[in-house]
């Protein structure tokens, strides 16, 4: 099934990836389409990309590029060669003052406007998807969103890109020379655009209706708008390679003009009796000023009414009834004045259901965009098992959406879709319609392929609406472009993919396909693996916060293999099945942080972590299992041992240095055939006392972790105050009594055991300590505080592998985080000086999830005269010993933030977390410390 497939050998053979497990990590993006590449290629020049222009044209081998993988129409697969952008291409500029910005492909669109932030300015297009889709999509796409529009999107802000032809021409069109070189090196391409041009004005009533279908959103087939808008064949080809979806060339950078930043908001969510009056109120709306508009049938709000921070009114709401989301937005204060009183004036002319009230509060803002783009995942997270959710997108004039919907749903009830949801941009004529769908049976399929036939012909001949608005034509709607354009038109299309891609190995099959089925052809199914991630929808939102995802695997890709290996083992594919396990070893499993951060950015709030810890689990043996158990009993012991063991470390490293401790490591990983901790520079020093503390009178409990215990002296500095120490230091100073149970020893959060799948001695050792906490704390009484924001967060998850009293328990101790406590209960009591410090923090994956990672930022401003959080943050990848197995998991995982620190100049580095600290200690070669010594700094006495 897979052939050895050699590749060009300009490209360094590292960046060709031709092994089962990684053709088939690629085999899948966010649609509900499947195809495994020959190989994934990861070029880093355009003159790679121009080899594989070549090698694809010797071979008659497809080319497909990828960027972020979260194309909803199956754009970013192939059976051929997949072009994989992610890793490299991540260029990012601004010039003219911010006005504009050169982007490469593999830039995310958030980061893209974090770069812009200091300008007060942003990039046009704003999909949902912006904090993970990349701009190569974007462009590609011609992605839009919530308030883009038209106006705003990519076509209409481009300024100028560098192009690379199948033919190997590559045109900066921004150059003073770009119309003569591509006149000099492609004539026929130039011709050839020329000819269309004059062809769709010969036909006046062609000419029209694209002038008119690009007043509104479509993505349906080619940019045909380029040859009506521009003259010069170089502009005309660069906005047709926007929206071209990767079939007609290279898009290698971007330049994009850009927009200003709105500070001022003022939203509403408004109920209607119905539809149809909802409906008629977007105009009125949009003509008051309003930004975005999105409105939602009764469906889509009952999928979100028990969501926290819901309104109460939307679970009342009588079963016809719709909601808009109305937000205005504005640059200045006396722009949004206007906008208030136009919004007010018009909603007291709307018959809404509930009185109509504005906020301009960003929390209770941010909720209400919570719950709107809360719908789609919410019907993912509600699926059958072995569904897919399918998202699609549609676009009439305004004046038909309420009849458009209505007919929406009755297409839903007549095929079965009862859980159907519609939702979308209004002002923009553009609706989202979600329903879950299997591919396990035939009759499914065919189930499907009569709804998309009853769609299309409701789309195309009774509205002439786009079959897409802002998703890209793809591979579900490739057969039916035509049926929306007509033949002349579709005729041109086909004439701008042979002129461009005349070998048609780009992308084939994707806008252009004269297959009536082709969208019934390489439907991806979704064997069941595990309860904890058989709602991963495949979308790809985690993959930008995973540690690993630049060195093996990604969340998505995890659960794809972890599919494909349950797919094996029902057809008896041994040989195959065999090297998936084997590899996926080392890049599944060894490499996975298990930080949970990929859960913050899954639409169904998937934890990856803890698929990987179950399959930990499930290969430990039981001789394994019982160690973990005898560690456990002896945990006090393992502590003394461990210090005992840092003693001997850092004389060894005064005696050999550092490289002669990691090679005798080496030598015996090669011995033993096993990975083992690797020393280095940024061991912390061993912890040999805990001071006493008066029990008497105590305000807290202060729970030291079992790493403070063990390894809490920071490695920069010999007598440097243990962590501790430390801690006791900064809540002396406020008056604030902290106790440390005495019998503390021998207790810790579990981590250490449940992260490698040690699940019986987690389970214990959660007993153990809760039990402590629990009698330490006078029954739930005085709050218990931790110095370790991993340690906090772990044991105020831990809920699920507690027994019933256990449970009972856990609920009524309170546990702080050590930003907490010092945010909320140290720094008001505090003399605190600003020191002339500038200091950069590394708010770690926990405290992240517990979102503290603000009030860390208010400590450090209270202490020194500046504070920031890299633009880069990261997870540091160390993951409380996968640092130490696994050094390259670190390097990879810090790489981009540890690249901006570089490049600043601070005079302190702090997080909340000793392992974290150590991870990028090594990251950056900078002293990270916890950011208690920086508050202990800033309340000494003058």
């Amino acid at each position: 099934m897979f052939p050895n497939f050699e590749i060009v050998p300009p490209i360094d053979s590292k960046r060709v990836l031709t092994r089962p497990i990684d053709r088939i990590a690629y085999a899948s993006d966010a649609s509900f389409y499947r195809l495994i590449p020959q190989a994934v290629v990861q070029p880093n020049s355009i003159a790679e990309v121009q080899a594989l222009f070549q090698f694809s044209h010797e071979q008659s081998v497809p080319l497909v590029f990828r960027a972020a993988g979260t194309s909803l129409s199956g754009q970013s697969i192939t059976d051929g060669i997949l072009i994989d952008l992610s890793k490299h291409w991540g260029g990012r500029w601004v010039e003219k003052d911010g006005e504009l910005i050169r982007l490469q492909p593999s830039v995310i669109g958030a980061h893209a406007n974090v770069t812009l932030q200091p300008y007060s300015r942003r990039i046009g297009p704003d999909p949902a998807s912006i904090d993970s889709c990349m701009i190569g999509g974007i462009l590609a796409n011609n992605a839009s969103g919530m308030c883009c529009g038209v106006a705003e999107n990519a076509y209409h802000t481009l300024h100028s890109m560098t192009i690379l032809l199948p033919n190997g021409l590559v045109v900066d069109t921004d150059a003073k020379d770009a119309a003569e070189k591509l006149m000099h090196s492609s004539p026929d391409v130039v011709k050839g655009l020329l000819d269309l041009r004059r062809r769709v004005f010969s036909n006046r009533s062609l000419a029209d209706r694209i002038t008119q279908r690009y007043q509104r959103k479509n993505t349906t087939g080619y940019s045909l708008n380029a040859l009506t808008d521009f003259s010069e064949p170089i502009d005309i080809l660069s906005h047709l390679l926007i929206g071209s979806e990767g079939t007609l060339g290279f898009i290698a950078e971007a330049v994009l003009h850009t927009l200003p930043t709105y500070r001022f908001k003022f939203t509403s969510l408004l109920f209607f009796d119905t539809v149809q009056q909802a409906a008629s109120s977007i105009p009125l709306l949009v003509a008051s000023g309003a930004r975005a508009l999105e409105i939602m049938d009764r469906a889509a709000l009952r999928s979100i009414q028990n969501f926290p921070g819901a309104l109460g009114e939307i679970a009342q709401l009588p079963n016809q009834a719709a909601a808009l989301l109305v937000e205005y937005q504005a640059s200045t204060s006396d722009e949004m004045n206007s906008f208030r009183n136009a919004a007010l004036l018009t909603c007291a002319h709307l018959k809404t259901l509930v009185p109509t009230t504005f906020t301009e509060d960003p929390i209770q803002q941010a909720n209400l965009w919570k719950l709107r783009k809360g719908m789609f995942p919410a019907i993912g997270a509600t699926r059958q098992p072995g569904t897919t959710v399918i998202i699609e997108d549609v676009a009439f004039a305004i004046s038909q959406i309420a009849d458009a919907i209505t007919d929406l749903q009755n297409l839903f009830e007549t095929h079965g879709y009862t859980e159907g949801i519609i939702f979308g941009h209004a002002k923009d004529g553009n609706l989202h319609f979600v329903i879950t769908q299997s591919f396990n049976e035939e009759s499914e399929i065919q189930r499907y392929e009569r709804f998309m036939a009853e769609l299309v012909r409701m789309v195309t001949e009774k509205y002439d609406g786009a079959l897409k608005a802002e998703h890209g034509t793809g591979r579900n709607m490739a057969p039916f472009v035509e049926q929306e354009w007509g033949e002349e038109a579709y005729q041109i299309m086909q004439e701008i993919k042979s002129l461009l891609d005349p070998s048609g190995l780009l992308n084939p099959g994707v806008i252009i396909n004269p297959d009536s089925r082709a969208h019934l052809q390489n439907l991806k199914n979704l064997p069941e693996i595990t309860s904890s991630v058989d709602r991963c929808i495949e979308c790809g939102f985690c993959e930008v916060k995973c540690p690993s995802r630049r060195l093996t695997l990604t969340p998505r890709q995890r659960i794809v293999l972890q599919r494909e290996i349950a797919r094996r083992k029902q057809v008896s594919d041994s040989h195959l099945l065999e090297s998936l396990q084997n590899d996926f070893q080392y890049s599944g499993l060894d490499t996975c942080a298990v930080d949970g951060l990929c859960a913050t950015a899954c639409p169904v709030l998937i934890n990856t972590g803890t698929l990987v810890k179950d399959l930990r689990r499930q290969q430990i043996p039981e001789g394994n299992q019982q160690i973990a158990l005898y560690i456990f009993r002896h945990f006090k012991l393992a502590e003394q041992t461990l210090r005992v063991g840092l003693a001997v470390g850092h004389l060894l490293d005064k005696l050999i240095g550092t490289d002669g401790i990691v090679a005798l490591t080496q030598a015996a990983e090669k011995i033993s055939g096993k990975h083992l901790p690797k020393w280095n520079e940024a061991v912390p020093g061993p912890t040999w006392h805990i001071p006493p503390t008066p029990h008497d009178h105590a305000d807290y409990v202060y729970f030291p972790s079992c790493i403070a215990r063990v390894m809490g002296r920071p490695a920069d500095g010999k007598n440097s105050p243990s962590l501790t120490d430390t801690f006791l230091t900064v809540s002396q100073r406020a008056g604030v009594s902290v106790w440390i149970p005495d019998d503390v020893e021998g207790h810790c959060c579990g981590m250490p055991f449940g992260s490698k799948g040690y699940k019986p001695a987690n389970q214990a050792m959660l007993h153990r300590t809760i039990s402590g906490l629990w009698k330490w704390s006078e029954r739930g009484r005085l709050p218990v505080v931790l110095d370790a924001s991993s340690c906090a967060y772990s044991l105020r998850t831990s809920g699920a592998e507690l027994s019933p009293q256990d449970h009972d328990y856990w609920q009524r101790i309170t546990i702080l985080d050590p930003i907490e406590f010092v945010h909320d209960i140290l720094l008001p009591r505090l003399k605190v000086q600003h020191l002339p410090m500038s200091v950069v923090l590394h708010p770690n994956c926990s405290s992240r999830h517990l979102n503290l990672q603000e009030k860390l930022l208010a400590i450090a401003r209270c202490c020194a005269i500046s504070a920031t959080i890299p633009n880069n943050l990261d997870c540091c990848g160390f993951a409380g010993d996968r640092g130490l197995l696994f050094p390259e998991l670190t390097a990879s995982a810090s790489l981009f933030e540890a690249s901006e620190i570089s490049t600043g100049q601070y005079d302190g580095y702090y997080s909340s977390n000793p392992t974290c600290e150590m991870g990028m200690t090594i990251a950056t070669k900078k002293p990270y410390r916890s950011f208690l010594y920086l508050l202990e700094m800033a309340t000494r006495e003058m």
